[in-house]
């Protein structure tokens, strides 16, 4: 897959403690980029932070208390925006945010004839 130029980064923030169909959202939605073939996605864990509700999450002595968590995921506009409907149904409480990046690089080893630690 190429991508290169003009993109979108769409950024899910949500708490840890999210769930989708019994498994954890972030789970869920990196599942579901890549069933619709998006370009990547990561899973950030903040240590602390707030939302709408304005209450602080933060991790207590033994316990979590519902860390943030962020998904990004970059691809181009239109895989973006067709995967917006997925997001709006598995995303109960939380922010999604998309914002306009230039990809200046998207490459696999294998496309510069290296595979897993091998040369060629």
């Amino acid at each position: 897959m190429r991508l290169n130029g003009a993109a979108k980064m769409i950024r899910i923030h949500f708490g840890e403690d999210d769930r989708w169909q019994g498994k954890p959202l972030h789970e869920a939605i990196v599942e579901a980029a890549r069933r619709q073939d998006l370009a990547g996605a990561t899973v950030y864990r903040g240590i602390e932070g707030y939302g709408a509700s304005s209450r602080i999450h933060r991790q207590h002595l033994l316990t979590s208390s519902d860390l943030p968590v962020m998904v990004c995921i970059i691809d181009s506009a239109e895989k973006i925006e067709a995967f917006l409907p997925t997001l709006e149904t598995m995303v109960f409480e939380g922010l999604i945010a998309i914002s306009d990046v230039e990809v200046i690089r998207y490459t696999h080893r294998e496309e510069h004839g290296v595979s897993h630690g091998t040369q060629a």
